[in-house]
């Protein structure tokens, strides 16, 4: 799988993965409009990873000769972003155990959402609970799909740190 990495310029890999992240932020944004979804405070710091995600990819594009530094931030963050999306889907599988956010002392991510929520509203906004499923698609919850996607995207940035110099 990694020679087909090298048959495309590393930019082309970077940028399909700036223009996915960025889409996947999208498409949660209509979703959340389209549909009426309120999001907690740990669906919005999944959206500002695929955000910023979308903007060291978009780096990658632009100074592909620090792609190393890109991947490995971008390895990082999606490492990071699949551990928040797998704690929200066990708070939503197991509510009653679960501290549902807003009811108890914020942690570092809801005081982060707060703060950008304050900033920009129409973008960083939490106002559901984390542990309920408002959109179930396939037999999956919002956050079984970001899960993937971050699992998705860390096996992505692993084959970009694979990828043979140019």
């Amino acid at each position: 799988m990694t020679k087909c990495f090298s048959y495309f310029p590393v930019r082309a890999w970077f940028s399909a993965l700036s223009a996915g992240t960025f889409g996947v932020a999208a498409a949660g944004m209509q979703l959340q409009q389209l549909l009426s979804l309120s999001p907690c405070p740990y669906c919005i710091f999944q959206r500002l990873l695929y955000l910023v995600i979308g903007a060291l990819a978009l780096a990658g594009f632009l100074l592909p000769v620090a792609a190393p530094l890109w991947a490995g931030l971008i390895l990082l963050l999606a490492l990071g972003g699949f551990g928040i999306a797998a704690y929200q889907t066990w708070m939503q599988a197991y509510p009653d155990l679960a501290p549902e956010c807003g009811f108890t002392d914020p942690d570092l991510v809801e005081r982060l959402v707060d703060l950008l929520g304050m900033q920009w509203p129409s973008l960083f906004l939490a106002t559901g609970f984390c542990s309920s499923k408002e959109w179930v698609f396939l037999g999956l919850s919002m956050a079984n799909w970001s899960m993937l996607l971050f699992a998705g995207i860390a096996v992505y940035a692993l084959m970009l740190l694979r990828r043979p110099a140019a």
